[in-house]
């Protein structure tokens, strides 16, 4: 045998696992956010982009037509009517809105978080979160099971796999995730092929139905009769359309995700970072566009379905049932151009579930982090895709695969996230003093809230999993904040002018602060303060000291850059002032960033707070503050594991 080099020991079977799912981790807050957002992607015309928005919107045609019908009967077409006004004269006209105050990808929960401060603002946008995580869980379920509903239907495949719609539907959702798993990177090219084929077929199949209506005209005949005979003169059924069409929400999905998309949209040749001119307009045009396209699908695909397909095949068991316009293209168009439509529909599906992982791996690093509300390894890909996985395997087997059973819980979280953000720009609008613009704004908003109550009394079940999503949001948010706690959490420590000559001017002795809690700031709260210090820490007279005194803004903020100023007061002491979310944090950075600044270990001096311990970590934690001098010295603890470099921390 001949000898090999010796290469030591090889890593142990955990330790390659554990790096390999966190591989790449990092601070995803710092990238650019949205769906389907990669800050190195070359920019695409807007119409391009709109096939990834169609991804998720234009996919609905899969089972929308089969859940109006389902839900509304005979009346799915003037219920359809309604849905259609409300999306083109409420949802679109909000998200034209968005697009503009949010042209970064942001969305409407960045405005609402812009437009509240303190801990309301951060629990009101992880309640927020709740609803888009229940609204990109269920598209990846629902989507999966109408592939399912599809696949099994088909004729050639049907005697195959009925019986294990639940088995297939997990297949493809654990298929989705090793996609993720090993790596998946979004192609525009692929969405505006799976898209453009998808939108041809069911311009085909819409098209066909359309002519069978019109050759045969005792189907609107029998129509206008049953309607007539079921539900009266025609004012009670535009009454129950009214009343019906929230059961309809799910048509209403895509805009979200049409102003997330908004970073891969070319601008014009006079665009800048804070004014995109040129992408606003484009975002306008994709969303406009895709709306109109939506409209016209959901009209004339409601009209076809309802009044070719007996009402029996949309129930559960019926060959309708979640593939209203594929049972159309088999009835109609014969079984090889039903089985290229399935296919086609199956793919768009199935990618509209890998468009909804991919928002949900950015939305969640936009805020969770920031927040200081996500443990360190949400930051990597691998982890939180087997989390999603698990929790869409939950759901899919919680409701059997079944699409119509999904429905609600789905047009839920749509219906949430539109609403505010109707609320969102009907608040921006105010504040622009766009008096016009508030009213009508402020009348989408009460529609929506009214369709949202609606959907919810209907189907509570989507409220219920959206409350299970915010709840387990808001633990583990709570948690990780707690177990965070002692981070070193300032990104950066700017000096300005005479801050930095301070500082210089004791770099050649020993530096020494003092942390001071200002109230009067009169000469005699600094004589007092000087002269404690110096009696408590037997520090010499002719020794100079610096006080620091932070100011706290927003304590529930988690990640921020500290500004120091520096000032003389009263004509002989030196004060630098920050502003920060914690003290503590503030003057660990400070002190951190003055060693290293003059390569030596600065140090401070504090006055214990009189009061209860526990009551003291719950001030720091809510409020930034509290007993600040052994929370300092815990942060710098963690900070800087040597304690030859770590700043001196005293207490008297």
């Amino acid at each position: 045998m001949s000898a090999s080099t010796p290469t030591g020991p090889a890593p142990a079977a955990g330790s390659r696992l554990r790096a390999w799912l966190l591989e790449g981790l990092a601070d995803m807050a710092n990238r650019q956010q949205g769906p389907h957002a990669d800050p190195h992607r070359a920019h695409q015309r807007w119409w391009r982009v709109m096939c990834l928005t169609g991804l998720d919107y234009f996919s609905t045609l899969g089972y929308q037509p089969g859940i109006a019908a389902l839900a509304a009967g005979l009346l799915s077409p003037l219920a359809t009517v309604v849905l259609v006004a409300v999306t083109l004269a409420g949802a679109l006209p909000v998200y034209r809105r968005v697009a503009k105050e949010s042209p970064h990808g942001e969305g409407s929960i960045a405005m609402l978080e812009r437009l509240l401060s303190f801990w309301k603002g951060k629990l009101f946008v992880l309640v927020l979160l709740g609803f888009a995580a229940t609204d990109f869980l269920i598209t990846i379920t629902l989507s999966a099971a109408d592939a399912t509903a599809h696949l099994v239907e088909n004729p050639h495949l049907s005697s195959t796999f009925r019986g294990h719609q639940v088995v297939i539907t997990l297949v493809l959702v654990a298929l989705l995730g090793a996609v993720f798993l090993k790596g998946f990177t979004e192609a525009i090219g692929v969405a505006v092929v799976l898209v453009s084929v998808y939108l041809v077929l069911n311009a085909v199949v819409v098209g066909v139905g359309l002519w069978h209506v019109a050759t045969a005209p005792h189907l609107v005949v029998d129509w206008s009769h049953a309607l007539t005979t079921e539900h009266g003169n025609p004012v009670v059924m535009v009454g129950l359309a009214l009343l019906v069409f929230p059961r309809l929400a799910l048509g209403l999905s895509g805009f979200e995700t049409g102003v997330a998309v908004m970073p891969h949209i070319e601008g014009g040749p006079g665009d800048t970072e804070e004014r995109p001119t040129g992408r606003i307009a484009g975002a306008r045009k994709l969303l406009t566009t895709a709306a109109v396209i939506m409209s016209v699908f959901l009209i004339t695909s409601s009209l076809v379905t309802t009044l070719l397909i007996p009402q029996a095949e949309f129930k559960a068991g019926g060959q309708a049932n979640g593939r209203a316009l594929a049972y159309l293209a088999h009835q109609y168009l014969g079984s090889a151009f039903g089985s290229v439509y399935d296919a086609s529909t199956i793919a768009i599906l199935w990618f509209a579930g890998a468009s909804a992982m991919a928002g949900l791996l950015n939305l969640m690093p936009r805020y969770l982090p920031r927040y200081g509300m996500a443990p360190h390894w949400a930051r990597a890909v691998r982890p939180m895709v087997l989390v999603f996985i698990a929790v869409a395997f939950l759901v899919t087997w919680i409701f059997k695969a079944d699409v119509d059973a999904q429905g609600g819980a789905y047009a839920t979280g749509v219906l949430v996230l539109i609403t505010s953000a109707a609320i969102a720009v009907t608040i921006a609008a105010r504040r622009a003093g766009e008096r016009g613009w508030t009213i009508g704004f402020g009348a989408i908003s009460v529609i929506f809230l009214y369709t949202t109550g609606a959907n919810v009394v209907e189907r509570p079940d989507g409220v219920k999993i959206g409350a299970c999503f915010i709840a387990g949001i808001i633990a583990v948010s709570l948690l990780s904040r707690l177990s965070r706690a002692f981070e070193l959490r300032v990104t950066k420590v700017v000096l300005d002018e005479p801050a930095r000559r301070y500082v210089q001017d004791m770099a050649h002795r020993r530096i020494r602060l003092i942390a001071n809690k200002p109230a009067r700031r009169d000469l005699a709260e600094y004589q007092d303060k000087i002269r404690q210090i110096r009696a408590d820490n037997d520090i010499p007279a002719e020794d100079d000291l610096i006080f620091v005194e932070v100011t706290v803004r927003d304590p529930s903020d988690f990640e921020s850059e500290v500004q120091v100023r520096g000032a003389v007061l009263h004509g002989r002491y030196r004060v630098l002032t920050l502003e920060s979310a914690s003290v503590a944090n503030a003057l660990a950075a400070l002190l951190l960033e003055i060693r290293d600044e003059t390569d030596a270990r600065p140090h401070i001096y504090f006055e214990w707070t009189e009061g209860n311990p526990l009551n003291q970590f719950l001030r720091f934690f809510l409020f930034g503050q509290g007993e600040v001098a052994p929370v300092t010295r815990e942060v710098l603890r963690e900070a800087e594991p040597d304690r030859s470099r770590r700043p001196r921390v005293h207490v008297g």
